[in-house]
């Protein structure tokens, strides 16, 4: 944390530095008018060159999807970007002109996060991606606080029954309802970025969840960008194979 409490991005190969100038002079390009210096970051998604990059201050995260990770791949168009870990508020096609630094993404009400941008192409069903959020944030909660432990789980199970074309729009209602009970509520922030962020998929993309619940099932008729891509809590699961599909629609 710097001076005047902006977060700065650091990990292992940021140490050397950290550990021999100290944080403060570490931070100051970080927190300068505007922003100099490098970071690091990761792409990962729908992206031609998903991998990790140094970045120049003032990068848009336009440039860094098209320039250094090439665009979309096979034509598609772009719909979404995670722009810094499942934790923070998505942003649709429309939000990538923006530089990729913590007062730029913070005017969009999100953030810089861990760093790792997630892109998302025009097949991603954006209910499956809060699925499979969701999952991991059940998964790591540590039931200590009901509104995370109790909330979390409902928030993966009523998206569920949007998935599997079991839902109306009183479920719809009362996702938000849960997230609204979830949010500012819990001991630690897990449970309230799973709310925050389940929150904001609606809220963007609003028309695709209630296409779920008007057509009975999803609108991507298994072609999602997500299909058969597992949770963790799916992927460190001892069950035979096929049997965790059982599970996630029982």
């Amino acid at each position: 944390m710097s001076r005047d409490r902006r977060p700065i991005v650091v990990g292992l190969p940021t140490s050397p530095p950290l550990s021999s100038c100290g944080l403060f002079e570490f931070a100051s390009p970080f927190t300068a008018e505007p922003p100099t210096g490098t970071r690091l970051v990761s792409v990962s998604g729908n992206v031609v060159n998903g991998g990790n990059y140094e970045i120049e201050a003032g990068m848009s995260l336009r440039e860094i999807i098209y320039d250094l990770g090439g665009g979309i791949p096979d034509g598609r168009e772009l719909k979404a970007v995670v722009p810094g870990g499942s934790s923070t508020v998505i942003l649709t096609k429309d939000e990538i002109d923006v530089g990729y630094d913590f007062d730029s993404l913070a005017q969009l009400r999100t953030s810089m996060g861990s760093a790792g941008i997630i892109v998302l192409d025009d097949r991603c069903c954006i209910v499956q991606l809060g699925i499979r959020f969701s999952e991991f944030y059940e998964h790591e909660s540590c039931g200590k606080c009901t509104p995370c432990r109790e909330g979390t789980r409902w928030l993966t199970a009523i998206l569920r029954k949007l998935e599997d074309g079991r839902a109306s729009q009183q479920d719809l209602d009362l996702l938000l309802d849960v997230c609204d009970r979830i949010n500012g509520k819990c001991l630690c922030p897990l449970g309230d970025s799973d709310a925050i962020i389940v929150a904001s998929y609606v809220a963007k993309f609003r028309d695709e969840f209630v296409a779920h619940i008007v057509e009975g099932g999803c609108p991507f008729g298994g072609d999602s960008s997500l299909d058969h891509v597992l949770a963790p809590v799916q992927m460190h699961s001892h069950l035979p194979e096929g049997k965790w599909l059982e599970v996630a629609h029982g």
